[in-house]
């Protein structure tokens, strides 16, 4: 068995595969790596022959994740790390490693994907969106807030702005012009959100006409598809390119 890691800002996503290219055994989402070890814990039949991982956090945290995981596990993590070139995709950053590992990986599993023009959105803590064309080159990306980030922003700077996750969930059950705080707060951060990703669709469209493959990733995901419906999601798309980065025998 295989555990893949993808190591955010804010979470930890984590699958376990059986084989390299084989189904999933368990997968979710934890928030700390104490939280993650309990919850391997728990899978009855684990056996655990390798880790790979990809990883934004500071390199003291992902060492204390590393060796956390060999300690339990005796197993020693796999890390990606930056790359001018992978699996065909050159990366388009004027300097290489400032790209985010996980937007890399990703554009590349969309791009291994869809052998021609893409485009990823990635819809998390932050919203990320990348361009690759058909010959490979990573033409670069965009970034802003994610809908979690709007939402914290507004109610962390404007005094009235206070409601709690069942309101919110309430108000997103529609997009009309809201008629309470939350009800504009949501739906405005909502609306802002697919209308990034439709101005993406527009870039795409300039450079490739219609010759090109959306793919939506992150917990957003679903949120942007409403307005994409021809969108591939593909929540492990990082793991896609985690695999191609990290191979394993």
């Amino acid at each position: 068995m295989i555990l893949e890691l993808d190591c955010g800002n804010s979470f930890i996503k984590w699958r376990v595969i059986l084989s390299e290219g084989g189904g999933i055994f368990a997968g979710g989402t934890v928030d700390s790596d104490l939280v993650l070890l309990e919850a391997l814990s728990r899978l009855s039949g684990l056996a655990l022959r390798h880790c790979r991982l990809v990883s934004v956090r500071s390199e003291e945290e992902t060492t204390r994740v590393i060796e956390l995981l060999a300690g339990r596990y005796s197993v020693m993590p796999v890390c990606a790390t930056p790359s001018v070139t992978l699996a065909g995709v050159r990366n388009g950053y004027l300097d290489y490693g400032r790209l985010g590992l996980d937007r890399w990986l990703a554009l590349v599993g969309g791009y291994q994907l869809a052998q021609g023009n893409c485009v990823v959105i990635d819809s998390g803590t932050a919203v990320t969106s990348d361009l690759v064309s058909a010959s490979g080159e990573h033409m670069g990306g965009y970034i802003c807030p994610g809908l979690s980030l709007m939402r914290n922003q507004l109610r962390t700077h404007t005094r009235k702005i206070r409601y709690d996750d069942q309101a919110a969930e309430r108000a997103l059950m529609s997009y009309a012009p809201g008629r309470s705080t939350a009800e504009a707060v949501e739906r405005g951060c909502a609306l802002m959100l697919q209308g990034f990703a439709l101005t993406q669709l527009k870039l795409a469209q300039e450079y490739w006409g219609d010759d090109f493959v959306v793919f939506l990733a992150g917990g957003d995901a679903e949120r942007v598809h409403e307005v994409i419906p021809q969108a591939r999601v593909v929540p492990d798309l990082v793991f896609v390119g985690l695999a191609i980065a990290c191979p394993l025998s």
